[in-house]
C-alpha cells in the first residue's frame, strides 16, 4: 500500500494524507489575510463580517449622518426598468425623495449624458430638491468617477450614503462599490432602483451585499430615520407621507385617528 510519512513515525494511508494536505492548502488560499487582520476579525464581530465580504448588519441609519444620492433617474433610462411596473417604480422613487426631504437629508442628484438618449432627470425630483447639487456627468458611467460628484458627497461630511438609481446593476452598483472602498456605509434602496428584470436585480443586489452594502427599501429607510413616532414633529408628517405613497397604509391612519378621538 502507498503511504505518506508524517513528522512522526506514524504512517498514514495515502488517500487520507492527501485529503489533509489539500484541506490545509485550501485554507491558506482562502484565508489570505495577514495576522493583524485575522486578530481584528476575531476580536470585532463587525470586522469579521467585513473581512468575509459580508455587510455590517448592525449599522443603523441616522438622519444626522446620512446623505441621499439619486443616480440617473432619467426619462430614457426609466424605459429600461422592467423589474417594477412604471407606476409602482415612480411612486417608490418619489417616496424615497419625499422621505429625504422630510428628514432634511442633504441630497445630491446626478445624471449621465442627459442630452443624449438617457434623457432628462425626472422633473419631480428637481421640483422636490430645487437647491440640491445637480451633477450632469458628461461621460462617466460610474458616478464615483466624476470628481464633482465625489466632492459634493464628501462636502456633506456624512459617512452614511442612501443610494438609489437606474440601472441597479450599473449606475447603482458601480458607485456603491467605489464608496465602500473608501469606507462609507452604503444603504441601497432596492425598490427605488430599477433594471431589466428580477434576475439582473438579484445578481446586482448579491454583488453589493457581499461587498458590504446594506440592502433596504424606502419604507424601511423612512421608519429607521424616524426611530420613534414621538420624536421631532410627532407622527403626523411621516404618517401623511406613508399614507400618500402606500394607499393601504391610509387605513391605519384612519383607524388611529378614530381611536384617538374616542
Amino acid at each position: 500500500m502507498n503511504t505518506f510519512a508524517t513528522h512522526t513515525t506514524r504512517r498514514w494511508p495515502l488517500p487520507i494524507a492527501t485529503a489533509v494536505v489539500t484541506a490545509a492548502l485550501a485554507f491558506l488560499l482562502i484565508d489570505s489575510r495577514g495576522p493583524a487582520e485575522r486578530a481584528l476579525a476575531q476580536s470585532d464581530p463587525a470586522a469579521k463580517l467585513r473581512s468575509a465580504g459580508q455587510p455590517n448588519s448592525r449599522a443603523k441609519l441616522s438622519a444626522d449622518s446620512a446623505v441621499l444620492l439619486l443616480v440617473d433617474h432619467q426619462a430614457g433610462l426609466l424605459s429600461l426598468v422592467q423589474d417594477f411596473g412604471p407606476d409602482e417604480f415612480k411612486n417608490n422613487v418619489l417616496a424615497l425623495a419625499n422621505t429625504g426631504k422630510l428628514f432634511k437629508l442633504p441630497t445630491i442628484l446626478t445624471t449621465s449624458a442627459e442630452t443624449g438618449p438617457n434623457g432628462p432627470i425626472m422633473p419631480e425630483l428637481k421640483a422636490i430638491f430645487p437647491d440640491a447639487p445637480f451633477i450632469s456627468r458628461p461621460g462617466q458611467i460610474n458616478a464615483w468617477d466624476n470628481e464633482e460628484f465625489v466632492k459634493a458627497v464628501k462636502a456633506t461630511g456624512r459617512k452614511q450614503l442612501i443610494i438609489a438609481g437606474v440601472v441597479t446593476d450599473v449606475c447603482v452598483t458601480f458607485p456603491v462599490l467605489s464608496a465602500l472602498e473608501e469606507g462609507f456605509e452604503v444603504f441601497v434602496v432596492v425598490d427605488a432602483s430599477g433594471t431589466f428584470n428580477t434576475a439582473v436585480r438579484d445578481a446586482a443586489v448579491t454583488r453589493m451585499a457581499h461587498a458590504g452594502a446594506i440592502i433596504t427599501n424606502w419604507f424601511a429607510v423612512a421608519c429607521e430615520l424616524k426611530r420613534d413616532w414621538r420624536s421631532g414633529d410627532g407622527p403626523g408628517p411621516l404618517a401623511e407621507l406613508l399614507g400618500k405613497h402606500i394607499p393601504a397604509y391610509q387605513n391605519l391612519i384612519v383607524s388611529h385617528t378614530a381611536n384617538t378621538k374616542k
